[in-house]
């Protein structure tokens, strides 16, 4: 979930001795999808206290595959396909339980439902702006993809959104709505800054 935004070097020697638990890299990245579906159950309960805390724990478990797999000498492409596959599946339980939770309403004089589509379409725009860039071959520098960032990449989203849910527990939901609706403006404005960094790149080269 967040491991996108730390170095390996960072938790490798906290994590790896798990590998010793013998449950294979992609084992741990299936395990991590339980404590998001407890977290969507609980969102749908209208419990957000624990519904962020089952979040928050996915992160964590999602953060020791990889460590599991270096400490394995096991590092796969397919492993780290399905490590990203999931991370959308968990990303998406979490903005449909929390669009249950906060029922119909209007911000900003827009249905609640408009803004998670906003938000839905941005996380996903920002993903598939950089895989189409690499797979039409407009931006071949794998240095270069990565590097295409922006405003909100995934770890701030989800960062910013835990925080709107953990603010709502004590100063009502009003907060997390508002970190909703910046999440996915901001979201958007990173699929726009890719583009454009794509779309730069590619002059560059013609």
């Amino acid at each position: 979930m967040l491991k996108a935004r730390l170095k390996p070097e960072e938790t490798d020697r906290f994590l790896q001795p798990l590998a010793s638990l013998g449950l294979n890299p992609i084992g741990w990245t299936l395990l991590a999808v339980l404590p998001a579906i407890a977290g969507f159950v609980m969102l749908y309960w209208h419990n957000l206290l624990f519904g962020l805390c089952f979040y928050i724990l996915a992160g964590a478990v999602d953060l020791v595959d990889g460590a599991v797999a270096r400490a394995m000498n096991k590092v796969t492409a397919l492993g780290a396909f399905i490590d990203g596959v999931l991370d959308r599946y968990v990303e998406f339980l979490l903005y449909l339980g929390l669009l249950i939770y906060l029922g119909p309403i209007l911000f900003l004089g827009a249905r609640m439902e408009i803004w998670f589509m906003l938000l839905v379409f941005g996380s996903l725009m920002t993903t598939f702006v950089r895989a189409y860039a690499d797979h039409r071959e407009l931006v071949k520098d794998q240095k270069k993809l990565k590097s295409m960032g922006g405003l909100l990449e995934r770890g701030e989203r989800l960062a910013l959104i835990y925080a709107g849910m953990l603010l709502a527990v004590f100063m009502g939901q009003g907060i997390l709505e508002l970190a909703i609706v910046v999440t996915a403006i901001l979201a958007n404005l990173t699929t726009l800054q890719r583009i454009a960094s794509a779309i730069k790149y590619g002059m560059i080269r013609a």
